[in-house]
């Protein structure tokens, strides 16, 4: 019987083989844990929702679709260790990573690997301009979440002044050029415009020079524990503009509406998705990523990178697993997904970036409510009494 034995035992050996060579991989880098774990487990969560969903139409040519999970622990140095094995495990794709400071590098590697990167979530302005073939952002560039915003201010009407304070990094750099050259061109005087560095607990002093300064609107653009303090510290110092808003990022999450409570009612919050979005399929997904979720609320970073998958996806399915071809296939992509339009495009000094409406919310009842532009709004603003 040994015999038999045998050959049964190489036989199960190679159908585990030809099992393992018929999986198609992905690659993904995000940040499971440190600073930014909370948006890496949206990330995580938006993965296993388009893998899943994939795998359950067949696939992509016939073969089911592997996730390769990494964890850059929210630092740079490891995010770059964990795409060069990645690309030693020769994925066709890399999707990645969750911060704009992290990404940044991470694309300029894999353009010298040539491996096709996929953007998800970093929103830093550079991230595509011109000079890089290898890199595709589905997101956002910063300049459209503070346009939109800026865009509703002046639909509002009766403001003329403002100040601005961001973390001092890629994206809050980013958002805070952009501010400071969309509104004056909107009519708007700048009264301040400061970052703060990574750590800073305190910004009561900031806040009550803003006090000092009584603004129409202000404007942050900070983290997720970040975006709670100044909520809390807004309250407790006394700051009342007629506006307060956050640009995305830390205010986006479903856990500074936690944090912060009732401090967080009626900031203006500009996003990309929102659960009440009108695109078709787009209750069904918040519906997924939330189970994924084991309950928790999905943010917008859920729903970005579910759509990246579906676009690192659909490219392999045109273009087979070769990095090149995917590359190429990535210019062409043209998808309409629970996320919105994805098809990357070069237009206005940017190179391969899609373009997606920009949501403004509010948060209303403890709850993000889109409130413009009037073509995606389910609500209406509300604002303090004068």
């Amino acid at each position: 019987m040994r015999p038999i034995q045998t050959l049964t035992a190489l036989a199960l050996l190679s159908l585990s083989l030809a099992s393992a060579q018929s999986t198609i991989k992905i690659g993904a880098i995000t940040s499971l844990s440190g600073r930014f774990a909370t948006f890496g487990a949206m990330q995580q969560a938006g993965f296993k929702v388009a893998i899943d969903e994939l795998n359950a139409k067949g696939g992509v040519n016939g073969q089911k679709l592997e996730l390769l999970l990494e964890d850059d622990a929210s630092d740079t140095n490891k995010a770059l260790n964990a795409a060069e094995k990645l690309v030693n495990q020769k994925v066709p794709v890399i999707i990645g990573a969750y911060s704009s400071g992290i990404t940044k590098p991470l694309s300029q590697y894999l353009a010298r690997v040539k491996v096709p990167l996929l953007v998800a979530t970093a929103i830093d302005e550079t991230i595509t301009k011109p000079g890089n073939p290898y890199t595709f952002r589905v997101n956002n560039q910063s300049s459209v979440y503070t346009r939109s915003l800026i865009d509703e201010l002046k639909r509002i009407g009766g403001m003329k002044t403002a100040v601005v304070l961001t973390s001092n990094d890629a994206f809050g750099k980013s958002v805070l050029t952009d501010a400071t050259k969309l509104l004056p061109a909107a009519g708007f005087t700048v009264l301040s415009k400061d970052t703060y560095d990574k750590g800073l607990t305190d910004f009561r002093p900031l806040l009550n020079r803003y006090k000092g300064q009584n603004p129409d609107v202000v404007i942050f653009a900070s983290y997720e524990e970040d975006a709670v303090a100044l909520a809390k510290q807004v309250k407790e110092v006394g700051l009342a503009p007629r506006i307060i808003s956050g640009i995305a990022t830390g205010f986006a999450l479903p856990d500074f509406l936690k944090g912060a409570g009732s401090t967080a009612e009626n900031f203006l919050v500009t996003m990309v998705w929102n659960a009440d979005v009108k695109y078709p399929g787009a209750a069904s997904l918040n519906t997924r990523l939330k189970a994924a979720l084991n309950g928790e609320e999905p943010s917008q970073h859920a729903a970005q990178s579910y759509a990246a998958m579906l676009a690192a996806a659909d490219a392999i399915k045109r273009g087979g697993t070769d990095p090149e071809k995917v590359r190429v296939a990535l210019e062409s992509t043209k998808l309409n997904t629970a996320f919105g339009p994805v098809t990357f495009r070069d237009y206005a000094g940017y190179q391969n970036q899609n373009s997606v409406v920009g949501l403004i919310t509010q948060v209303q009842g403890g709850k993000f409510v889109t409130i413009g532009p009037a073509s995606a709004a389910t609500g209406k603003i509300v604002l303090p009494k004068k």
